[in-house]
């Protein structure tokens, strides 16, 4: 997202763009105005800023984002070591109960 802003250094009347037609599908376009963008800040919802304007708000939004994943990793790691430790359990229980059949079967013939 950050490095896309970056447009203004260029110095271009005009700069081609692809833009975002549906949720994966993009088409050629050109950027008229590469002083003020458009940015998508969710649901639907765009604001134009100018590019310094934008950068900033990339840079705020990147550092949230990050403080965020940084909260939830620790939590992450706790569920996927439960995880872990519910699947060595249940393979036991099957190696177990897999062990208990045949010995079952053994026992009839």
């Amino acid at each position: 997202m950050a490095q896309s802003i970056n447009i203004t250094e260029l110095n271009l009347p005009q700069l081609e763009i692809l833009k975002n037609q549906l949720d994966q599908m993009y088409v050629p376009g050109k950027l008229h105005d590469v002083e003020h963008v458009l940015v998508d800040v969710g649901t639907g919802y765009y604001v134009e800023k100018t590019a310094e304007d934008a950068k900033d708000f990339f840079k705020r939004k990147i550092d949230f984002l990050t403080k965020q994943m940084e909260k939830i990793q620790p939590a992450l790691q706790e569920k996927h070591a439960m995880k872990q430790a519910v699947m060595e359990m249940m393979s036991q229980k099957i190696q177990q109960l897999t062990a208990l059949g045949a010995a079952q079967a053994t026992a009839k013939a």
